[in-house]
Parts: structure tokens; C-alpha cells; sequence
């Protein structure tokens, strides 16, 4: 029987982004033994505001070339807020890394784990499950380095948006809801905009609304990012698959890392036609590199959001079993209350954490 062989791009980053790749590296190969059928291949590549300082290069041609040749890209965290550019601005490779490869759709998941805090009191928040798609190419991003400010009064940026990627996003959005309504998910997607302020926003959901057609089976809704960000607070279990511009889904998806208690437990994706980077939702975090007590749960999460695409794209089904057994852990480990990381004031660092999740995947 043949091993399906998959070559991981490794671009640990900078700070805790370091830190917490290995451990991830070892929980994923760990689960790959324990399934079996595929096998992954890990290159580890220089990139970002350390390698910066060093070279004068964040993101080096080769590493580029090497993770463009890869089967699936993993990223600790990159940026450092004592090291910038010339103009003043931090090092985030990990952004150009969305418009170099096309990396429309950023894909955050918003998973409760067992026992772990969530600010919301209501007890539907123990089983809180949605997902936020946020369009990673355009929007009011595609203004990054092109902004202009006029004799120091004015300041203007532009949001764009275009038919082809839109109409590739709520595609993606739509496939999101239909295989989770395979998995007991109810298969709604909610388009989020401001269409009643900014005719750009209006086109939005124009285009979104005629991309429903080609899903009877999924229900389509539509609503305001403003009252959006309040019923993620007021009644987040409301949602199964949102779908946002770019800004909008950056400040969105940081309310629901909140939701299920921040940013140590939040995975994500950035995934186009031919490519797709997987990574936590938190920095690199310089204040407590070093100190052993980042919480490594989030790049173990993104992991398995990998496997689960390695499975979808090359039709793998062993990828997604071992997604599943990864994330099965990653609860189990929580779930009898004694784990507590120190951002909830426990004492599990990233090496009790990671030794939790291994001894469950035993």
C-alpha cells in the first residue's frame, strides 16, 4: 500500500511563533503515526522581522519559492514591534504571503473547547461553533502601502472590491456550509456588509445574493457588520458561516477568538485555488517569548485544519481522520479541568499542553 508523502513549508516566525512550531511539528507527526496512510515531510524556512534585522530580508526569495512548491504551508508567528521598516511599519511577511499566493479566503473558526473560559455566561456558549470567512486580498486591505496623505490635512485609503474574487469567496463559503450540514451543522451562510451605506458594500451583497442561486440547499442571509459584532455577543450560536470583507473580518474575527477565550486557542487558514497557509490567530507575542508559557493549543488547531485540506485536495481520506483524532485530543486534554494555561491564570505552559495532547492521542 502506497504512503501518500506531503511536504510541509515551516515558517516558525518570530517569538512564541518559534515556541510553539515544534511542539506542533511533534503532536503532528505523532498523529500521523497513529493514523497512518499518509506521510508529512517538514521544511523549515527562514522568514520574517528576526531574519529581517539579520539580513534585510523578511521574506527571502527562496523561502517563497520553497513554500510555493509545498504541499501546505504552516506559520508560527511573525513580527516583532521593536523591529520595522525604514517607513515605520512592522514586518508581517505573513500578509504578503495572502496576495503573493492568492490566498482569498481566511478561513477563522470560532470552536469552543471544553473548559475553557469564555466571557459569555449563557451556557450555549459551551458549544459555540461558527466559522468566519474573511476575504484576505482586497477590501480595505488592498490600500496597504498605497495610502496617501495630502499636505498633512487629509488621509485617503480605497477599498476595493471585484466580482471574481467575491464570487470565489461566497463559493468557498457556500462548500464551507455544505460540508459542515453533512456534519450536523444547520448550512447557513450570512453575508456580512454595510450595503446600506457603501455602494461598494451593496455590490458585495449583490454578487452574494445572485452566488445563492447555484446552493438551494444552503440558507442565505444577509446582515450589517455592526449588528453582526453585537449578536456575536448577544446570541453567537445563531451563526454557522459568515462571509465578510476584509476589514470587517479582521476586527470580527478577533470578537470571536474573545468568544471562546482569545487568541492562545484560536486557529485559522488562509486558503486560495492552490495554496493555503495555516497558522494561529495570535502574534509572536515578544513580552512572553522565552518565559515557556505560550499556549501552543491554537497552532495544534491550525494543524488540523491542514490535514482536513490535504484531505479535501487530494482526496485523502486519512487526512481528516487524522484531523478529527487531533482535535478530538486537543478537547480531551481540557476537558477534565485540571489543564489551565497561564493566560486563565493556571500554570500549564506550551510543554504541559503539549505533553496533555500526546498523552490523549496515546
Amino acid at each position: 500500500m502506497s504512503v501518500k508523502q506531503f511536504r510541509i513549508a515551516v515558517l516558525a516566525g518570530d517569538g512564541i511563533g518559534r515556541e510553539v512550531m515544534a511542539p506542533t511539528i511533534s503532536v503532528l507527526e505523532q498523529v500521523t503515526r497513529k493514523i497512518g496512510g499518509f506521510a508529512l515531510c517538514f521544511e523549515d524556512l527562514p522568514a520574517g522581522a528576526a531574519h529581517y534585522a539579520a539580513t534585510g530580508e523578511a521574506m527571502p526569495a527562496r523561502t517563497l519559492a520553497a513554500a510555493k512548491a509545498a504541499d501546505a504551508i504552516l506559520l508560527g508567528a511573525m513580527g516583532d514591534p521593536a523591529i520595522r521598516y525604514p517607513d515605520g511599519t512592522e514586518i508581517a511577511p505573513q500578509l504578503q504571503l495572502r496576495f503573493d499566493l492568492g490566498l482569498y479566503a481566511g478561513v477563522r473558526p470560532v470552536r469552543a473547547l471544553p473548559n475553557v473560559p469564555s466571557p459569555l455566561r449563557d451556557p450555549r456558549a459551551a458549544k459555540l461553533d461558527f466559522v468566519l470567512v474573511r476575504e484576505s486580498t482586497e477590501g480595505l486591505f488592498a490600500s496597504r502601502g498605497k495610502g496617501v496623505i495630502e499636505n498633512d490635512a487629509v488621509a485617503r485609503e480605497t477599498l476595493v472590491i471585484t466580482r471574481k474574487v467575491s464570487e470565489r469567496l461566497f463559493d468557498f463559503a457556500f462548500q464551507l456550509a455544505r460540508r459542515r450540514k453533512q456534519q450536523g451543522r444547520p448550512g447557513i451562510v450570512t453575508c456580512v456588509d454595510k450595503a446600506n451605506v457603501f455602494s461598494a458594500f451593496a455590490f458585495f451583497r449583490r454578487v452574494f445574493q445572485e452566488r445563492t442561486a447555484s446552493y438551494p440547499d444552503i440558507e442565505a442571509r444577509c446582515a450589517y457588520v455592526d449588528a453582526t459584532a453585537l449578536d456575536m455577543v448577544r446570541k453567537p450560536w445563531s451563526f454557522d458561516v459568515l462571509v465578510t470583507e476584509n476589514m470587517f473580518g479582521d476586527i470580527l474575527s478577533d470578537l470571536g477568538a474573545g468568544l471562546i477565550g482569545g487568541m492562545g486557542v484560536a486557529p485559522s487558514a488562509d486558503i486560495g485555488d492552490d495554496y493555503a497557509v495555516f497558522q494561529p490567530c495570535h502574534g509572536s507575542a515578544p513580552d512572553i517569548a522565552g518565559t515557556g508559557t505560550a499556549n501552543p493549543t491554537a497552532t495544534f488547531l491550525s494543524g488540523a485544519m491542514m490535514l482536513e485540506w490535504l484531505a479535501l485536495r487530494h482526496s485523502v481520506p486519512t487526512c481528516n481522520e487524522a484531523a478529527h483524532l487531533l482535535r478530538q485530543a486537543v478537547d480531551d486534554a481540557f476537558a477534565g479541568g485540571k489543564l489551565v494555561t497561564a493566560e486563565f491564570g493556571g500554570k500549564a505552559g506550551t510543554r504541559q499542553v503539549t505533553e496533555a495532547v500526546l498523552a490523549k492521542l496515546e
